[in-house]
């Protein structure tokens, strides 16, 4: 075997590893945990094996500091296992930190540059529970007690300790570092996420992660809740997918029955000339086509499965993000998944990530209260976050609800007007659905001081912008005292949707069928002007409008004033926020293919994409999402409501 065979040969098997080795590790992080809170022995003997594997794997390649660290929390782990060491929350906090660092090191082989890790103080934390574990064993000591003479430890060389000498962790404890590294699909424990906080000073009480028992997870199967430490930046983009074998042999079986009719219309066509029975060919040419049609849509079916994940991938990374942020801000905090199973298109869980990511920091900081405060209040001490997902028609909703303090309107409508967002005018207009959503608006926070979990008023403009960026919507029930809900609808794919066929002169846009209300036939007297903006009276509630002709400038045709007599408005919804868009005709509703506009065209607002319709022609969809931001910013003023005295103004017109 040549030199460079040999090389190709290294490489592949040290690919294998990075893979093996980041998934197995992303699983780890619920599994401890769930181990904090029920220890178990399979669920220690699942995290044992991992461990072990990682070193033995690494051993082979040569990676001698992933072996050094994954050895030494072995043993540690080994010490559970036997039931000499208690799962208690500092010595969970010491693995946890021990797992960070592998992942850390792992990633330092895939990038080829050196982590800055301090390797021997994880060693020598790791060492020292060990011993206390061993010293410590069957009496009453917790390693809480002996982290206090921690800070009388020098950040000196190792020493060996005499058996009697009780556990001293040190302060200069290896630091939690984000994981970088995609998941990958090599077979392994179920792969479960994590936050990026791993330091944990104190030790309140650790919260509780519930969930359904899933047949995946009961069979440790590689299908299992899967991801990453959970970074600020949220879902990493994957360059892998894993498919079930079934779902590519239905592909395969498609792919014969489209060549099939491929076949049959290439005969069809290529004897054409000698055809005598006209109508008889016709109707064979159609019966072929509706077979090729019925094909094609099993097909599209059949393809987009192929794309879909279960949303475990994106919610099994909050157990340890909640355990971490509940220990850090002393609460005690209960956090209860449902609905894993939830499939959903792969570019979408990439961009839920970071939504859900804030919604749930925020829930913890701002919503659920301490735990006096709860028991002040006649509450149970310990909060709860709920995510539950589940599908609902061609949408996927998610909720995220706690049953903290809830949202305070008056003060959020407070806050808007002294960092200058609002004007007290408008927001004594504003209903209280509408208050709700000033917590979307960027630079908005009702934190006193930053801090770095929040504060800073950008994490809840994140969440409006990705979803919105998918064409999905978010609303907002809250009660105050007894904790809010964030609903989230999502499309199951973003790559194909139905679209509504709209016409401005001699220009054609689509609007993406899921955020169409209705449309309504109106004529140029139907439209009035509330504080001068047009708007409708649509059953006794104001909508306002806006014509696209204008937004796009689009000119009239030849001998056309611009103002045909009947129109139609589009009555679009995101959120809680309805806008009707004028048009001139609704020609069709169809089937469209979302291609990208390019880089040239990439930052144009209010535009999706572009789709090329079954007549050949170029339409351009439109982002209804950022047409309402841009109208709301331009307005500078909320959607009125409507009131008896913004009724008599409709009626005369102004």
């Amino acid at each position: 075997m040549s030199e460079g065979d040999e090389n190709d040969e290294l490489k592949e098997i040290e690919q294998y590893f990075l893979q093996e080795a980041t998934e197995m590790l992303e699983g780890l992080d619920n599994y401890f945990v769930q181990l904090e809170h029920n220890p178990d022995d399979r669920i220690l003997n699942e995290i044992f094996r991992t461990a072990h594997s990682i070193k033995g794997s690494a051993g082979f390649i040569g990676l001698t500091r992933i072996v050094e660290v994954a050895h030494h929390a072995e043993n540690v782990l080994n010490q559970l296992r036997t039931g000499n060491m208690r799962a208690e929350p500092a010595v969970i906090d010491i693995i946890l930190e021990a797992m960070d660092t592998l992942k850390i090191l792992v990633n330092e082989v895939r990038t080829g540059e050196q982590a800055d890790v301090d390797i021997d103080g994880m060693n020598m934390k790791l060492d020292l529970l060990l011993q206390w574990g061993e010293d410590t064993s069957g009496k009453g000591s917790s390693p809480q007690e002996e982290e206090g003479a921690a800070a009388e430890m020098s950040d000196g060389p190792r020493q060996e300790q005499s058996p009697d000498q009780p556990l001293q962790v040190p302060e200069a404890a290896v630091p939690s570092f984000p994981n970088t590294s995609p998941p990958l699909p090599p077979s392994g424990p179920p792969s479960s996420p994590s936050s990026p906080e791993a330091s944990a000073p104190e030790p309140p009480p650790v919260p509780k992660v519930i969930r359904p028992a899933s047949p995946r997870e009961e069979g440790h199967g590689p299908d299992g809740a899967g991801g990453a430490k959970l970074p600020e930046g949220g879902v990493e983009v994957d360059q892998t997918i894993r498919v079930e074998i079934t779902r590519l042999d239905s592909v395969m079986n498609l792919v014969g029955e489209l060549v099939l009719g491929r076949n049959r219309l290439v005969k069809l066509s290529s004897d054409i000339g000698g055809v005598t029975n006209f109508e008889q060919r016709i109707k064979e040419v159609a019966e072929a086509i509706s077979q090729l049609n019925r094909v094609t849509t099993d097909l599209q079916t059949a393809v987009i499965k192929t794309r879909m994940q279960p949303i475990k991938k994106v919610l099994g990374k909050f157990p340890r993000m909640v355990r971490d942020l509940s220990r850090k801000m002393g609460k005690t905090i209960r956090l209860e998944l449902a609905g894993e199973e939830t499939e959903l298109d792969k570019s979408v869980i990439e961009e839920i990530g970071d939504p859900l990511v804030h919604i749930i920091r925020n829930s913890i900081d701002h919503g659920i209260e301490p735990p006096e405060d709860r028991m002040a209040q006649g509450k149970n001490p310990e909060g709860v976050v709920k995510v539950s997902a589940y599908q609902e028609g061609n949408s996927i909703v998610i909720e995220i609800s706690d049953d903290g303090r809830g949202i305070d309107v008056e003060k959020v409508k407070r806050k808007a007007v002294e960092k200058g967002i609002l004007t007290e005018a408008d927001v004594q207009r504003m209903s209280e659905a509408d208050a709700v959503n000033i917590i979307f608006l960027p630079g908005f926070t009702t934190a006193e001081n930053v801090t770095d979990v929040s504060g800073r008023g950008v994490g809840m403009d994140v969440v409006r912008t990705n979803i919105n960026k998918i064409n999905g919507s978010v609303d907002i029930v809250t009660q105050k005292g007894a904790g809010s809900t964030f609903n989230i609808r999502l499309p199951l794919t973003i790559a194909i949707i139905q679209a509504l066929m709209v016409s401005i002169g001699s220009e054609t846009y689509a609007i993406p069928l899921a955020s169409v209300i209705e449309t309504v036939k109106i004529t140029e007297k139907d439209i009035k002007l509330l504080s001068g903006s047009e708007v409708l009276n649509l059953r006794d509630q104001v909508l306002p409008l806006i014509r696209l002709r204008d937004e796009f400038m689009v000119p009239p045709l030849s001998g056309d004033d611009g103002i045909p007599e009947g129109q139609y408005v589009v009555v679009v919804q995101i959120g809680t926020k309805n806008l009707g868009l004028v048009v001139d005709n609704l020609p069709y509703q169809e089937e469209v293919v979302i291609k990208s506009m390019g880089q040239l065209l990439a930052g144009i607002r209010g535009l999706a994409g572009a789709t090329i319709t079954g007549d050949g022609r170029v339409i351009i969809i439109l982002d209804v999402g950022e047409i309402l931001q841009d109208v709301s910013l331009r307005m500078k003023k909320a959607t009125p409501t409507f009131d008896p005295a913004s009724s008599e103004r409709l009626e005369a017109g102004v």
